[in-house]
C-alpha cells in the first residue's frame, strides 16, 4: 500500500513524519510506504510550529482563491502522475483543503476516470468553501462566517504567546453548541466525494466545525469520524493513536480492489 501525505501550511513533509510517528509506529507490521512531499511555496511557520520544529516551511498556494486551490490542485495531480499510484491520502490542515479539492474536482470533471487515490484520511481539516460555490454546492451563510472566525481563532490559540502560557490548556475551540449533524446541514451538497474516508478532528480545535464540515461532502455509507478530543493536532496518547491507526486500517482495507 502507498500512501501519500500532505502537511499543513506552514510546516513540511519532515514535520508531518514526526506528527504522525506515533499512530504509524503501530502499523510497522503492515506493508505500508508513507510518502511525505513538500509543498511548492516557501511559507511563515504556521502559529507555533517554530517552538517545536526548524525551518525551512512550506504551504500548498500563497493565496486560497479558486484559481490557486485549481493550481494546486493541477500540482498534485501532475505529482501522482510521476510518482504514484497511490492507494490512500493522509492529510491535516491545508493538505485536507487540497486533497478534497482534488477529489471533488475529479468528480465534477473527470468522473470517468480513476480518483487520483482510492481513500483519504482527513485530520484536523476543511474544505474550501470558495470551491464549493464554485462548484454549485450551497454554502450557508453562518457556515461562511463560522469558517473566518475559526482561522482567527486558529491564529491565536496555536500561537506562540499561548503555547507559552497555557500549555494545552490554550485549546478552547469556538464555543457553538450545533450538533454535528446541524453543522453538515449548512452545506447542501449536489454530489459528494464517493471513495471511504476518515474524519479526524478535535472538539478543542477552532477548526472542528470546519472538519465536520469536509465529512458532509463525503458519502455517509463509505466515511467514518472520529472526535479526538483535543486541539489542532494529533495527539500521541495511547488512546488516540490507536483509534488512528485502526481507522487508517479501516480506510486501506475499505479499497476497491
Amino acid at each position: 500500500m502507498k500512501v501519500l501525505c500532505l502537511h499543513g501550511k506552514g510546516t513540511s513533509g519532515a514535520i508531518f513524519r514526526s506528527q504522525t510517528a506515533s499512530f504509524r509506529a503501530r502499523l510497522s507490521d503492515k506493508n505500508i510506504e508513507f510518502d511525505f512531499l513538500d509543498g511548492p511555496f516557501k511559507s511563515d511557520p504556521a502559529a507555533g510550529v517554530d517552538l517545536f520544529y526548524e525551518p525551512p516551511y512550506y504551504a500548498w498556494w500563497d493565496s486560497g482563491d479558486v484559481e490557486s486551490v485549481r493550481a494546486a490542485c493541477l500540482w498534485l495531480n501532475e505529482y501522482i502522475a510521476m510518482n504514484g499510484p497511490y492507494d490512500a491520502a493522509l492529510m491535516f490542515s491545508q493538505g485536507c483543503v487540497l486533497g478534497s479539492s482534488a477529489l471533488l474536482l475529479h468528480q465534477e470533471e473527470t468522473p470517468h476516470l480513476p480518483p487520483p487515490f482510492k481513500t483519504a484520511i482527513f485530520v484536523c481539516g476543511g474544505v474550501s468553501m470558495n470551491m464549493l460555490q464554485e462548484l454549485g454546492f450551497h454554502v450557508s451563510a453562518e457556515a461562511h462566517e463560522r469558517d473566518s472566525a475559526s482561522r482567527t481563532a486558529l491564529e491565536k490559540q496555536a500561537g506562540v504567546s499561548a503555547v507559552l502560557t497555557q500549555g494545552v490548556n490554550r485549546w478552547t475551540g469556538i464555543t457553538g453548541g450545533l450538533s454535528e449533524d446541524e453543522l453538515r446541514n449548512e452545506i447542501q451538497s449536489p454530489y459528494c466525494v464517493d471513495i471511504p474516508t476518515v474524519h479526524i478532528y478535535g472538539s478543542k480545535d477552532p477548526r472542528y466545525a470546519a472538519g465536520v464540515h469536509l465529512s458532509s461532502v463525503c458519502n455517509p455509507d463509505k466515511r467514518r469520524t472520529y472526535n479526538h478530543g483535543g486541539g489542532h493536532e494529533i495527539p500521541r496518547t495511547t488512546e488516540v493513536s490507536s483509534s488512528i491507526a485502526q481507522l487508517t486500517e479501516w480506510a486501506l482495507a475499505s479499497i476497491d480492489v
